[in-house]
């Protein structure tokens, strides 16, 4: 991991942590990287989410670009997926979308996509880290009319949901569908999105006000969603994070359908369809044993990748598949996108829904979900760093796996985005998994913070 970039672009709490000064350096440092000795002069594109701190951050991004010549495309608040996808149509060289995705309000970060609607890799970063941090190479800024200029897109979103509407080839009448927002950046996408189905709407915080985004709603607290399916009788409520680059379900019964789950339902539908590309979907370290047991039942195969959507695109990329995601809900369809898309893959689940003619909680039921105990243990800078170097905590976790043995499995690692140790333990007896994840736990805690 960088020193400025996670696994999700660069992220802090907003003008303390990710400063005016850091996005317009990294504004013009990316410029420089991307667009090289070309000699053409840049367009480069940025979105936001609904953050308070956006429009400052958005307004620095833009200054550092424009001094060293780039032309600046401002879409204003739109999914991270419609940046991803716009950049491309719109012919641009790079694309720079704000957000800390499902952080709360005084988070926010800095993704940036190359013309082809692809986050960067870790060399590039590297390279636009050097240029701000190490001083290597000076980025030679401009004067009179070199500089660059700054427009407004204002068909963005309507490109947006133009594209999404031909993903999917059924509509959704008769379904009847809860929408929550996260009063994020899907807030300006949803209603419009899904209204084209012809299923009975409901969009749920859909209000953003630039402090409520992630407010105890959204992919990571699906609580208020749930309760709002069973009382209004809905077949599926879809919830999205701050900028709808991921989708968890609840079911008609109100039970979440998290990332694994959504995964298997469409794998299956497409290996049926015969349209999951060599028979093969993508997942990271952190799914579910229960999926790897649905796959080997359904003679589907399973390529395993590190946290973080960016590394299974990567390995997609390179074997030509076509599914695969996050147990966190960042689903990728590369038939599609470039990149997760909450809104894309909800249309892909409506649509298996709506063909198959099955309940949500039917369709999930093909894969059993193990008990899986998470615990986020918060941790300061330096023990974050000295993580993989405490024999304390090897030995807690080495106790852990000769306890679950061939059972289950124990998983620890440091957090790309925030100043967390995540610790994830698997197996079959939920009490025995819960006491052994609370022993490592309290070991990291005792030594890291």
């Amino acid at each position: 991991m960088g020193r400025l970039f996670g696994t999700d672009g660069a992220r802090g709490i907003a003008n303390t942590e990710l400063t005016c000064s850091l996005a317009l350096n990294l504004g013009k440092a990316a410029a420089a990287v991307l667009t090289g000795s070309s000699g053409k002069k840049p367009r480069i594109l940025i979105g936001k989410d609904t953050r308070i701190s956006g429009d400052m951050l958005e307004s620095a991004i833009a200054a550092g670009l424009c001094s060293v010549g780039a032309d600046v495309i401002l879409l204003g608040v739109v999914p991270t997926p419609a940046v991803a996808f716009l950049v491309k149509k719109y012919g641009c060289d790079a694309a720079f979308m704000i957000s800390a995705s499902h952080n709360p309000f005084e988070y926010n970060g800095i993704k940036i996509f190359n013309g082809e609607g692809y986050k960067l890799p870790d060399e590039t970063e590297n390279e636009i880290e050097a240029i701000i941090l190490d001083r290597e190479g000076n980025v030679p800024i401009c004067s009179g009319s070199a500089l660059g200029k700054i427009s407004f897109c204002d068909t963005a979103v309507t490109d947006y949901i133009e594209y999404l509407e031909t993903t999917v080839d059924v509509d959704f009448k008769g379904l009847k569908v809860a929408v929550d927002c996260a009063y994020g950046s899907s807030s300006r996408t949803a209603k419009t999105l899904f209204s084209q189905f012809g299923c009975e709407l409901s969009v749920i915080n859909a209000k953003p006000n630039g402090i409520n985004i992630n407010d105890n709603c959204g992919s990571t607290h699906l609580k208020s969603l749930s309760s709002f399916v069973k009382e209004n009788g809905c077949d599926v409520g879809l919830a999205f994070d701050g900028d709808a680059d991921r989708l968890l379900a609840v079911d008609e019964n109100g039970e979440e359908t998290d990332g694994d789950k959504i995964i298997t339902i469409c794998a299956k539908y497409l290996n049926e369809e015969n349209k999951l590309k060599n028979k093969t979907a993508v997942v990271t370290v952190m799914s579910n044993i229960g999926f790897k047991k649905f796959c080997d039942a359904q003679g589907i195969k399973y390529e395993t990748t590190d946290v973080g959507d960016r590394y299974v695109l990567e390995l997609m990329r390179e074997k030509g598949y076509n599914l695969g995601g996050e147990q966190s809900g960042h689903i990728i369809f590369t038939d599609y996108a470039t990149t997760g898309d909450g809104q894309l893959t909800a249309l892909q689940l409506l649509r298996i829904m709506k063909k198959s003619g099955k309940k949500l909680s039917e369709l999930g039921a093909v894969m059993k979900t193990y008990p899986q105990i998470t615990i986020n243990v918060p941790v300061s800078d330096m023990g974050k760093a000295g993580f993989k170097y405490d024999r304390e905590i090897q030995n807690a976790v080495k106790q852990a796996e000769n306890v679950l043995a061939d059972k289950g499995r124990v998983l620890v690692r440091v957090s790309g985005t925030e100043p967390l140790v995540r610790i994830m333990l698997e197996g079959e007896n939920k009490q025995e998994t819960e006491i052994l994840a609370k022993e490592i736990a309290e070991v990291v805690r005792l030594k890291l913070i």
